[in-house]
């Protein structure tokens, strides 16, 4: 199937690793020219290397902390200014840290607030003047926009509030042919994932190692997914191949989450 991405011009936040790399790299795989950022400037700069090396894509790669107030605004103009415009989005901030209601503080709650949900509301404002017709915005999301997630406290309250933010602006685009969806990891082998088993084998007194058994008994493919699995799930909402779903909720989960709407 052609996906028809070739020299289209996509920025990717948060890609120095973990799924924006994945998915940042699954576009370079496409044809994709790139935009893509971190915080931490020797991580990007091997990123956009790594990538460059394995596919001969065209890679802008710049220091952006999309939890700072004007950062991502700066850096999708630069981007889209170097580019031409742009014609894919994806909205990544990683996510908070773990922990319980109460055991989160108040200058977590804004600084989770911040990268989470104010990240998604500033990469929709500042892409919107550089995106036409046949345009594609991805947020990634979470579990938590299903079910509570009651040791990710902090993502359970603002990951829906970014779902409903790609509902909203699927209805408000589609008329300009914007397209506009969000896909939820399930339980995706990344550095963060392993970070999340370790504090949950903290909490419950056991090992990582037992923590990753037990949650595979509950996902019905029986594993966890790997982070191309995800990728490929994403370029396909980004591509001509998804051109009437907009509005839409995906999850790349092996079955894990089980709502019935």
């Amino acid at each position: 199937m052609d996906l028809n991405l070739n020299s289209k011009r996509a920025v990717v936040a948060t890609a120095s690793g973990g799924l924006g790399f994945a998915i940042a790299s699954a576009l370079a795989a496409e044809g994709c020219r790139l935009a893509i950022c971190s915080s931490d400037r020797d991580r990007i700069e091997a990123a956009a290397g790594r990538i460059r090396s394995e596919s001969g894509a065209d890679v802008l790669a710049e220091v952006c902390d999309v939890a700072e107030p004007g950062a991502i605004t700066k850096w999708i103009d630069g981007a889209a200014g170097a580019m031409g415009g742009i014609d894919l989005l994806v909205a990544n901030a990683g996510g908070p840290p773990p922990g319980r209601f109460g055991d989160v503080g108040p200058d977590a709650w804004d600084a989770a607030y911040r990268l989470t949900l104010r990240s998604g509301l500033e990469s929709a404002s500042a892409t919107r003047p550089h995106m036409g017709d046949g345009g594609a915005v991805l947020f990634m999301t979470s579990a938590s926009t299903r079910q509570p997630v009651g040791v990710l406290a902090m993502s359970t309250v603002f990951r829906p509030g970014v779902a409903a933010l790609a509902k909203l602006l699927a209805d408000e685009w589609a008329s300009d042919g914007i397209r506009v969806n969000h896909l939820i990891p399930g339980r995706i082998a990344t550095s963060r994932l392993m970070s999340l088993d370790e504090d949950a084998a903290r909490r419950a007194d056991t090992t990582p190692e037992a923590i990753r058994a037990g949650v595979e008994q509950s996902i019905p493919m029986g594993r966890y997914g790997e982070p191309s699995e995800y990728a490929a799930a994403a370029v396909f909402l980004l591509s001509a191949a998804a051109s009437y779903i907009t509005g839409a909720t995906l999850q790349a989960d092996g079955g894990l989450l089980r709502p019935i709407v």
